[in-house]
């Protein structure tokens, strides 16, 4: 098998995940790791989405919630997220998500163009989607999901 083989069957394999009932996957090759809950310690004034910071074995990782970043509906009180650890941009940040699916390999799924019926916060941040047998496959683009407002948020943000 040549290299650009190998790089275009794992460009196919997607990490899944769930948000608020949608359905994302992103490349494996930008998956560091997935975690259950974190302690976090959190960022005082930082954009709302910016939950908090995550010690994982010595590395300072922030932690970015999908639900606040995409304008989605808060997570019940009881509920807990997970964390999607992905490389961004040369930095680890984790995706907190509602619930961790499988690794799946999309070879032979054509992808198609993110619908404009979308939210505009998920249309900015999934590259395309994949049908899949029992549903649709967002296929997340990590750089732009993680990407927050750095500007201090003067109207309170996280306590």
């Amino acid at each position: 098998m040549t290299t650009t083989g190998t790089i275009a069957r794992t460009a196919e394999q997607y990490c899944t995940f769930w948000v608020a009932g949608l359905f994302f996957g992103v490349a494996v090759d930008e998956v560091q790791e997935v975690l259950r809950r974190q302690p976090m310690t959190p960022v005082p004034r930082a954009d709302r989405a910016v939950t908090g910071l995550i010690n994982l074995r010595g590395q300072i990782v922030t932690a970015v919630d999908l639900r606040v970043r995409l304008g989605l509906p808060d997570r019940e009180g009881d509920e807990l997220p997970m964390n999607v650890i992905v490389r961004s941009r040369g930095e680890v940040v984790s995706l907190l998500v509602d619930d961790i699916g499988d690794v799946i390999d999309t070879a032979g799924v054509d992808p198609h163009p993110v619908p404009s019926t979308m939210p505009r916060a998920v249309q900015d941040v999934v590259r395309g989607v994949r049908p899949l047998p029992d549903s649709i496959l967002l296929v997340l683009d990590a750089d732009r999901a993680v990407h927050v407002a750095t500007t201090p948020d003067t109207t309170g943000g996280n306590p």
